[in-house]
């Protein structure tokens, strides 16, 4: 048989947290953002889960082609705009929007010979300091794009860098406002946390990303739970071992798990290979059986250990959750488990491993 380990898309999780972010701005249009293979859960898996979604919004051609491929014709939206000349040519082709983010786009816009215009998003650099147009420089960027043949309707966009945070909107807003005030076009500015942290920056469309996929986007302060999210992935492996240990044992490489009494360990099929991290400290939390223990040790590359003493019904195949939802209904955020390895849920997600067969469940 296969190795016993697994990941698991549920499309009704996906449905319930899009609708989910759409309540938290109900005037607004929704991207649904599936850029990084849908976050790591494979866009071809999560489609059905998102297609009431008003827009998809990612990174490259290659996802946009696949998300024509699956049948969707409604807006495609490039985040980083086109790369070179010739990707000019796929957006007219395959009818995408595009991010307009500084003056090289522009010029690759006056060199593209299309007799249909293109629908662009004219970014602006409110204070994010990674892509866009300074607010002073922003008016000439979009009186350039303006002018152009090739060019059809222009909307306003910036990105909010502290909306999980104490410093939160409200500046950036306040400098996009007032560079833009007198500018036509649809806006386009909150992001996951924006949209349920500051209902006040809702504009025409929204782009929540990572609580479509489960996540609280500003966790720890507040959890999937807390936002009414609900996991859309789950990883799941079975114990293969268990082991006796008396006081003074010790547990995996480096010996850094040192038992104090005795104690009974099951040995999980899953480690850092099958992007599990390898930096989560003895006590991350896991569910056998639905139950909540704890990993003692280092992660191997294939395996981990897991804390039965208090669960003397677990065994040899006893289902492992590493994070998500396991078969009792009990819950295991995957924020709480990036928390232990001091990193987001963000990258638990984008880091499964191509090893780990993953399934689509309703």
């Amino acid at each position: 048989m296969p190795r016993p380990i697994l990941a698991t898309v549920h499309s009704a999780a996906l449905r319930h947290n899009l609708a989910r972010a759409r309540a938290s701005a109900p005037d607004s249009r929704v991207w649904a953002i599936v850029k990084a293979d849908a976050y790591g859960h494979g866009i071809e898996r999560v489609y059905e889960g998102l297609r009431a979604a008003d827009g998809f919004a990612l990174l490259d051609l290659d996802e946009a082609e696949r998300v024509r491929r699956l049948g969707w014709r409604g807006p495609i939206l490039l985040l980083e705009g086109v790369f070179e000349l010739r990707d000019l040519e796929l957006c007219s082709r395959l009818d995408l929007w595009h991010t307009v983010h500084c003056n090289e786009q522009i010029d690759m816009l006056a060199q593209h010979k299309t007799n249909v215009p293109q629908r662009v998003f004219l970014k602006m650099n409110s204070g994010m300091n990674r892509l866009g147009f300074t607010p002073g420089r922003y008016r000439a960027a979009w009186t350039r794009l303006n002018a152009l043949p090739q060019v059809g309707e222009i909307s306003l966009m910036t990105h909010f860098s502290d909306a999980d945070g104490e410093r939160g909107v409200d500046a950036q807003m306040a400098v996009f406002d007032a560079a833009t005030a007198d500018l036509p076009g649809e806006r386009s500015l909150s992001n996951s946390a924006a949209a349920l942290c500051h209902s006040a920056a809702a504009s025409d469309w929204i782009r929540p990303g990572i609580a479509v996929y489960g996540s609280a986007p500003d966790f720890p302060q507040h959890s999937a739970a807390d936002w009414g999210l609900l996991p859309a992935m789950t990883l799941e492996t079975r114990i293969i071992a268990t082991q006796e240990l008396a006081a003074g044992d010790s547990v995996g490489y480096g010996s850094t798990f040192v038992a104090d009494q005795a104690m009974r360990v099951g040995v999980a099929a899953c480690g850092y290979a099958d992007g599990y991290p390898r930096v989560c400290p003895s006590g991350t939390p896991v569910l056998v059986g639905g139950v909540r223990t704890r990993t003692l040790g280092r992660v191997s590359m294939d395996m981990l250990a897991v804390d039965l003493t208090a669960l003397p019904q677990a065994g040899f195949g006893s289902a492992v959750t590493l994070w998500g939802r396991a078969a009792n209904g009990a819950l295991l955020g995957i924020d709480e488990v990036a928390h232990c390895a001091g990193t987001l849920g963000y990258e638990l997600m984008c880091a499964l491993a191509p090893r780990v067969p993953v399934r689509v469940q309703d």
